[in-house]
């Protein structure tokens, strides 16, 4: 009696298939290295934010609840104090030196800040640095991607934590927060985002009276 034999895969057949799977693996440590988000609700503050289709969250002007002081050395070594910004917009971002998705829409920050305070808008931009050991590698960072704008040093994420439950998400790095000029909390997103998201989020508060 003869025995049937499985086929046998060809060396390069398997060899794709393993790679595929390497491929897969690093790409998903990739995104978890700087974002969980997809196993952790973000939550929202008081269920007032409204998502758009751009992942984008606004919140109307009736239903905004005022930001929490962030004060504290900046990486520059200096000291900032967000209260007083009082009357402009502010943007708020949350960065990491050590996270990709941080490296890849910094470029789009330093745009848009440059490009607003040489129209003389009334914005402000502070970066909130996360998970970093060192102000030099932070340092290093703005240096690289010509980031001009203070960015508060917040290595244990203690100034996250000063927000409304649900605002932010600790493990969603980068995430963004724009207050509008009551230094209210208007509109945030937990991931990275371009110049054309960025001014989504900014130009209708700059509209607001």
């Amino acid at each position: 009696m003869s025995l049937s034999r499985a086929p046998r895969r060809s060396r390069s057949t398997s060899g794709r298939a393993l790679l595929l799977t390497a491929v897969t693996l690093a790409s998903a440590l990739t995104l978890t290295a700087c974002d969980d988000s997809s196993s952790k609700s973000s939550g929202s503050a008081g269920g007032n934010y409204v998502t758009g289709p751009s992942g984008i969250s606004t919140v109307a002007a009736g239903d905004r609840t005022e930001a929490p002081k962030l004060d504290g050395p900046t990486v520059d070594g200096k000291t900032l104090d967000t209260t007083t910004l009082k009357g402009k917009v502010v943007v708020l971002n949350v960065w990491g030196s050590w996270c990709p998705p941080c490296r890849a829409e910094a470029p789009y920050f330093a745009q848009v800040s440059k490009e607003l305070g040489d129209a003389g808008k009334d914005v402000a931009f502070v970066g909130i640095n996360t998970r970093d050991n060192s102000t030099q590698n932070a340092a290093a960072f703005e240096q690289n991607f010509g980031i001009t704008y203070p960015s508060l040093y917040d290595p244990d994420g203690k100034l996250m934590l000063r927000f409304p439950k649900g605002t932010l998400n600790a493990q969603s790095i980068p995430s963004t927060i724009v207050l509008d000029k009551q230094g209210r909390i208007a509109a945030r997103t937990l991931a990275a985002i371009n110049d054309k998201q960025l001014r989504s989020m900014i130009d209708p508060l700059l509209a607001e009276q």
